[in-house]
């Protein structure tokens, strides 16, 4: 899991100084709502299922480059949900790839037998690289992590990987 965690540093990193240095030509991103569905726990296989999740994604930067979302998200294997907000970075490889990273706290309800991510408290950090369409919709990849960083009394901790459909919006605008 350490490497996983330096890897993605690096490439966050390695983001940032590219984006700093190239043409802010994607200043002008809308806000979008994400519609994301895939495999929940497909790396440990405890609980396996499906995992659906709704975001907002909102266009305004509040720190540097970081811009607010929220989210919710329900997996039918346990019949968890999450709900969240955190931060995110779109980072842009020419005029067609947005790789963003994610962190946010979510509050958690759920779990089984075979997995209880043991706390109320859950981080998901998360990794989406998308393709960016002419009319700035995007669709995406995109791996993720939840864990109570060892809050509870066990930090089981599960992946997602789910793909994602990001439609423009101008709800607050």
């Amino acid at each position: 899991m350490r490497n996983i965690k330096a890897i993605t540093t690096s490439i966050v990193l390695a983001g940032a100084i590219f984006s700093a240095t190239a043409p802010h030509a994607h200043a002008d991103e809308p806000a979008f709502v994400s519609v994301g569905a895939g495999s929940y726990d497909w790396n440990r296989k405890k609980d396996q299922g499906v995992e659906v999740r709704l975001e907002y994604r909102h266009d305004k930067k509040i720190l540097g480059p970081l811009k607010p979302f929220v989210a919710l998200a329900a997996t039918n294997s346990s019949s968890s949900f999450f709900v969240g907000a955190g931060v995110l970075m779109d980072i842009y490889f020419g005029k067609r790839l947005v790789l963003t990273p994610s962190f946010a706290p979510h509050y958690y309800n759920g779990g089984n037998t075979k997995l209880d991510l043991d706390y109320a408290l859950e981080f998901r950090s998360q990794l989406e690289l998308a393709y960016r369409f002419d009319d700035r919709s995007r669709l995406g990849m995109a791996v993720s992590h939840y864990s109570n960083a060892s809050l509870g009394k066990t930090n089981p901790g599960t992946e997602s990987a789910l793909i994602y459909y990001s439609v423009p919006v101008d709800f607050f605008n």
